[in-house]
């Protein structure tokens, strides 16, 4: 039994020859693919959403079926509304990054989770705790009408009622962060 390449020819095997040939065209073929793939640096890539874009456009109006937690005044502020459900992994760790949005921009902002799931199943998730306002739509009204098929999806509308950032919060690249939301804040109050 042989255990390295011990007497094989690169010249002299034609089947190896085209083995080679075929490896070398896969390799050039993977990284063609690759970099049309990855983005280079200081190139961005284009933002994904997992919804219809209602950017700088008015937001469907929000409906909702019981509030779980009080119902908040929106008057005059900035909401934010996240459309998310208990199973679903990234949703639950978008969760702190909300309550700390609450915590930091409640007096202008308003955050609302919105799931289409039943009361039951959003009281029997105790973890992590949600700190914001907690809102079911059984029959998904708005989010069908933001045409929402990822989640978690959040949009924030200004206090005119556009809609003044959308997306994953959690996209690289695209990140739902503290600042995001400031700049958002800043640059649309009136």
């Amino acid at each position: 039994m042989v255990s390295d390449c011990q007497g094989l020819s690169l010249t002299g095997n034609a089947a190896w020859k085209g083995d080679v040939i075929t490896m070398r065209k896969s390799l050039l073929i993977a990284s063609i693919l690759a970099a049309a793939v990855v983005p280079r640096q200081g190139i961005a890539a284009e933002k994904r959403l997992w919804a219809k874009s209602f950017l700088n456009q008015k937001a469907p109006e929000l409906v909702v079926e019981h509030w779980l937690s009080k119902t908040p005044d929106t008057t005059g502020k900035f909401v934010l509304i996240d459309f998310w459900a208990t199973w679903c992994g990234p949703c639950r760790m978008a969760i702190p990054e909300l309550n700390d949005l609450h915590k930091t921009f409640g007096d202008k902002l308003v955050v609302i989770g919105l799931s289409d799931e039943s009361e039951d199943k959003i009281h029997a998730m105790k973890n992590p705790k949600i700190d914001y306002f907690v809102a079911t739509d059984t029959q998904a009204r708005m989010k069908k009408q933001v045409g929402v098929h990822g989640i978690p999806h959040v949009i924030i509308i200004d206090p005119h009622g556009i809609v003044r950032w959308e997306g994953y919060p959690l996209l690289q690249g695209y990140e739902l962060t503290p600042a995001v939301v400031k700049d958002v804040l800043q640059k649309y109050s009136r």
